[in-house]
Parts: C-alpha cells; structure tokens; sequence
C-alpha cells in the first residue's frame, strides 16, 4: 500500500468519533478469537448474545495498523475494550440480515433467530466486547457487553473444515486484503471443474476497477463446502443467500478471509450480500455482473442505487435520517456524502434530462430515485454498478479505495 494511502486511512481512524491510536503489539497476541453469536426478534426490538467462544487457532489476518473502524456504517458493531482502561482497542460495524427480516409481513410480528459469526484479534488481557446495534436516532449504543478473559474463557475448536485451495496470494494475510471463495455445489463433481470456476469467479473479482487496479493487494483462496445457501430469500427468487453463518465459518477454519465470496454452483440467476458478512453469486452467465455488484455490497457498505418499491423494505430510507451507505442520500445530511466532491455550480437535486449510455456513469450528481425508491433518496451518477451494471461511479471507488487502504500495504 503506498504511503499516501495509508496515511488517508489513519487519518479517517483519527477522525472518526471516539476512534483512539491503537498498538497491536500491545493489546493482542496475534492469534484470532471467533465469537458466534445469536440475534433473535422482530420488529418490535431483538436481544443478541454470544452462543459460542472459538479460538481460530491462526494468526490474525486484518489490519495491525487500523483496528478501530474509521466508517460510520452497518446496522451493529462490535467493540473490544481494555478492561482496565476502557480504551476502545478494536471495533468493526456490520449488518445482518435480521434489518430486511424485521421490514417484511413476517418480520413485523413472528420472531426469527439469526446467527452471526465475528473474528476479532485475540487480547493479552481481559477486555470487555460490546455488542452495539443503533438506536431509534441511529447512534450506535451497547446492546450486549460480555467479559472475555483469555486465560480464563473455555475455548472450542472443535469444527469441520472445508477443502482448502490457494488461488492468487500476493503477500501475506496481514498486509492484503484476503478474500475467500467458498464453493458450494461441487460434491460429486470432478476437481478441473471447480478450478475453472473458481478461475472465473476471480477473474470477476477483478475485472472491475477499482479492484483490477488493486490486484496486487489482494490473497484469493478457494473452499470447497457446502453452506446453504438458496434461492428466494425473503420470497425473492434472485436473492440468493445463506443464514448458517456458524456453518460458513466452520468451512473456512483457519483460511484468512477478510471477506468472503460464496459461489453458487448453479446457472439460475442470483447473488446477494451483507455488509462486512458475506456476498454470493451463481454460475449464471451474468454473474460477470452480479458479482460486483454484491461485493459492493459486502466490501464497501454500499447501498443499491436502483428502485424496487415492491420490496418488503423498499421505503428503508424514507426516514428522518441519512442513510448510513455513501453512495445514496436522502438531503438529511448531505454535507456527510459526496457534497464536496460536486462540481461547481451543480444543482441539488440535479435534473436527469441527460442522455448517458448505460455503460458510463455520466456527470456527477444528485439524481432522484435510489435506494429502492422513486422519490426521496438520491444517488451519485445517472448509471453506477449499484444501479444497472455500469461502472462503478466515483463516489463508490472512492469508498472502496477507503477500505483497500485500511488491509493492503
């Protein structure tokens, strides 16, 4: 990673609320503590709790150097403490897909359980871990705090792990971003076939910039298991997703994986993702697309920039606050989004009697009509990958380029 980026992702550490400098030679052994957790509710509120304390029995293979998460976004967020000072000395946001649940008929009265696997950095000494999920205000606040000793605490390491292949590494875990492809649907079928499915799906990864740019700060490998992931999730027949995330992680064992990448062996279309869990893709030809789409997704925090009001939660931004992705806006805050990034003189909201080809993003803006809704939220371009495929607009690389910053170097 160059200088230049990695002093930007310090400075959004320094910058971001409550964020303090952390030294991982001070606070962590280097191995790597999995919690498995369970999320259970509706739309009337949920309580979360830990189910399962593993020690991953590898070495830790985030960043060292940025450890607080610099990004106001996801729907929850884990926070490790120093039990003796209190100092926030790791901490990482995330989503889940408990927030669509509680937005559909069902979700609004029957209670579900979901389940949520995170990997932190194994402590020296005994910490507090917060579970935090945002309030009626959208703040962030503890939700479920936790003592964790590591020379007291029962670990297990009982689990099954999948076949492991190393497909592209380009430096070690710590210093790249590390992304796992778990193949799904391969039992039975012969090995040259997953190799080339596998060469596929990474090829995909990077045939888009920004990624194509950054190659050389990624570590891809390869894990045969099955993980349950099916169509119609939510009754959504595209939506293609997984709720055995215990399972997944099972499969991965010790396979460094910053993030992960389910494939599907399956030529119906489908994919999804979940911010800092998980994105999957079929084997549909169209999955050249899907792919990044969903690890937009997954990877940057990024929200969909097309309209679908007959989705369960197709109002999800039509409220008082701005929404937590970049790359959409409702005008609650704008000043937080991509307002400087505008040209001079461009009006807010900016009319879209552009004629722009589907293959280019066009000029940058505030078009009406994101985040599933006609009306009332706001995305950057006419044309984006989070909308209709195109490239990734402006605003979205500059995230994405955000977190490369925080891993490769």
């Amino acid at each position: 990673m160059s200088v230049l980026l990695l002093a930007a992702a310090m400075v959004m550490v320094q910058g971001a609320a409550g964020a303090q400098n952390v030294r991982f030679k001070k606070y962590f052994t280097g191995g790597t503590l999995r919690l498995d957790c369970s999320r259970e509710g509706n739309a009337q509120g949920d309580t979360v709790w830990v189910s399962r304390w593993l020690d991953r029995s590898a070495e830790w293979h985030g960043s060292r150097e940025v450890l607080v998460d610099p990004f106001d976004n996801g729907d929850y967020r884990v926070e490790m403490r120093d039990a003796k000072s209190g100092k926030v000395i790791y901490s990482k946001g995330y989503s889940n897909l408990f927030r669509e649940y509680k937005g559909t008929a069902k979700g609004r009265k029957v209670k579900a359980r979901f389940e949520e696997t995170l990997l932190l950095p194994m402590p020296k000494r005994k910490v507090l871990i917060a579970l935090q999920r945002r309030d009626d205000n959208m703040q962030l606040v503890d939700q479920t705090v936790v003592p964790f000793d590591p020379d007291e605490q029962e670990l297990d390491f009982n689990y099954h792990i999948g076949q492991r292949t190393d497909l592209e590494l380009h430096g070690a875990p710590e210093d790249k971003v590390d992304v796992a492809i778990v193949a799904q649907g391969y039992n039975g079928m012969s090995d040259p076939q997953l190799r080339v499915d596998y060469y596929r799906m990474k090829e995909i990864l990077f045939g888009q910039e920004p990624f194509k740019s950054h190659r050389d700060d990624f570590n891809v490998y390869g894990v045969k298991a099955d993980v349950d992931a099916e169509f119609g999730t939510f009754g959504i027949d595209r939506y293609l997703m997984t709720f055995s995330l215990w399972k997944l992680h099972d499969a991965l064992g010790t396979t460094p994986c910053d993030y992960i990448i389910i494939m599907v062996n399956d030529e119906r279309y489908g994919g999804g993702a979940i911010y800092n869990f998980y994105a999957v893709a079929s084997m549909h030809r169209l999955a050249e697309y899907v792919l990044p789409h969903e690890f937009g997704h997954a990877f940057g925090g990024l929200a969909d920039e097309y309209v679908d009001e007959d989705l369960a939660y197709g109002n999800l931004h039509i409220n008082d606050y701005e929404p937590l992705e970049p790359n959409i806006t409702n005008l609650k805050d704008f000043g937080r989004k991509w307002k400087t990034m505008l040209p001079s003189g461009t009006k807010v909201p900016t009319p879209d009697n552009v004629d722009v080809p589907k293959n280019e993003c066009g000029p940058l803006g505030v078009y009406e009509g994101a985040g599933y809704a006609y009306k009332g939220v706001y995305r950057p371009t006419m044309h984006c990958m989070m909308r209709d495929y195109a490239p990734f607009c402006p605003v979205c690389t500059k995230r994405l380029e955000e977190v490369f910053s925080m891993y490769a170097k």
